[in-house]
């Protein structure tokens, strides 16, 4: 699939929005991503997911991504490579593997987030992967708005469906085209009507 092929299909289900929107940050930004609102249509998922599969240039024995936002998509990715799929978790500030998951020392992991934007999740996760001795095939992800590689420095290829341009500004500071408008605040009742969510 092409960049534009995903953006459509992300657009369609209501999972890219366009417009003026606040960010959790407090800066404002022309595009806001849900990817749950694209990968909650199973069909959707398989083909994102196979879409991603198809791309990867590695082997890969297990899939693992951050709770909440990359369960769905490391499920949907396990299951297009044929592994099984783990999720981590934060607790007390730690990303931790619960739930009885163990990963043997040297087995070949994806990493996978939905979207990325500072990749400080997923980052979470390599750090965690990789003091277990386990071997960090890459990252995959449905979208990358980050603007480049954030895992350049881990030695760490990034796959994404999407590369994706977001344009962020400080609020006092905003393009003309954009200066007049109100910016919807995620989590705002606008902006859960039509679809937002996070990032």
């Amino acid at each position: 699939m092409s960049t534009e092929e995903v953006l459509d299909l992300l657009r369609e289900s209501g999972a890219l929005l366009e417009g003026h929107f606040e960010l959790s940050s407090g800066l404002h930004s022309d595009r806001y991503f849900q990817c749950a609102l694209a990968l909650c249509e199973p069909k959707r998922a398989e083909t994102l997911a196979g879409a991603l599969a198809a791309k990867l240039p590695f082997e890969v024995d297990l899939v693992v991504g951050p709770a909440l936002g990359a369960v769905v998509w490391a499920q949907e990715m396990g299951r297009a490579l044929g592994t099984p799929a783990y999720f981590t978790e934060r607790k007390d500030g730690e990303m931790l593997l619960r739930r009885g998951f163990s990963i043997e020392p040297g087995t070949k992991v994806l990493v996978v987030e939905d979207v990325i934007t500072t990749g400080g999740s997923a980052r979470e996760v390599i750090d965690l992967l990789r003091s277990m001795g386990v071997e960090v095939s890459g990252v995959g992800s449905l979208v990358n708005r980050s603007g480049g590689n954030p895992y350049e420095d881990l030695g760490l290829e990034l796959i994404s469906l999407a590369e994706v341009t977001v344009e962020t500004w400080d609020p006092s500071d905003a393009p003309p085209r954009m200066q007049g408008s109100v910016a919807v605040k995620p989590g705002s009742k606008s902006l859960n009507a039509t679809g937002g969510g996070a990032g």
